[in-house]
């Protein structure tokens, strides 16, 4: 039985496009409830460095990094919100493999580069998975203002305060976890996106409207294993 994995994010970017729900819902399982907020559907890419990757009770100093990204969106099954995932692309093999044959989930494999200068975090992933549909970010960030929590009802908190996460084996099997960590520490960002055809690779249509973004200097979790959504307490 797949064990808790602890994560540890950081550098942690948010792009997040408005969406017409009509267009986006019917690239979601049909189980799944497309969630919005004030009418609108948010498609998201986030971007980090996951600095520290391994099984809950496992020292950390056997940890592993894989920096990547992945595309999702926001859905509600059974009246609980979460996110849906449509791809999560790593830099690392160890964890593409682990993820999909004891998670069930749908990690691709990239080279994905994290550089810093001066105030500015610059990402870029390429996919090179065998057999999958090619895809790529790249984009910078740097953050600006203050740091600050999603206040309750509020946009930010429809868009990062989730704990429920969802994905779709390729025999179509949904399946869900509840993730654990703190509220996100948030901040402004001023962001260049200069390629992304991620949202092309899933086949999602490409918003018409601006991204709305932020950043994070990131936080630690952990994700219990995979279940079924027919396992679901509900």
């Amino acid at each position: 039985m797949p064990i808790a994995l602890h994560l540890a994010w950081r550098h942690v970017l948010f792009a997040n496009w408005p969406i017409d729900p009509n267009r986006l819902a019917p690239h979601i399982p049909n189980a799944l409830t497309l969630d919005t907020y004030e009418g609108q559907a948010w498609v998201s890419i986030v971007a980090l460095n996951n600095v520290d990757v391994r099984s809950r009770y496992v020292p950390s100093f056997l940890g592993i990094t894989a920096p990547g990204v992945n595309l999702r969106t926001y859905v509600t099954s059974n009246e609980r919100d979460g996110v849906f995932f449509f791809s999560l692309d790593a830099d690392s093999v160890l964890t593409v493999l682990g993820a999909r044959i004891l998670h069930r989930l749908p990690y691709y494999h990239a080279d994905v580069t994290i550089t810093e200068h001066e105030d500015m975090v610059h990402f870029d992933s390429q996919r090179r998975h065998p057999g999958a549909r090619s895809a790529r970010f790249k984009a910078g960030y740097e953050p600006l203002g203050d740091r600050f929590r999603a206040k309750p009802g509020s946009l930010h908190a429809f868009l990062f305060e989730r704990y429920r996460t969802f994905t779709q084996t390729p025999k179509g099997t949904l399946r869900y976890t509840e993730v654990q960590h703190k509220p996100w520490p948030l901040l402004e960002a001023n962001v260049k996106i200069k390629e992304n055809t991620l949202l092309e690779a899933a086949g999602i249509p490409q918003p018409r409207d601006q991204a709305h973004h932020l950043c994070s200097p990131g936080l630690d979790a952990i994700v219990p294993r995979m279940k079924r959504t027919d396992e679901a307490p509900g």
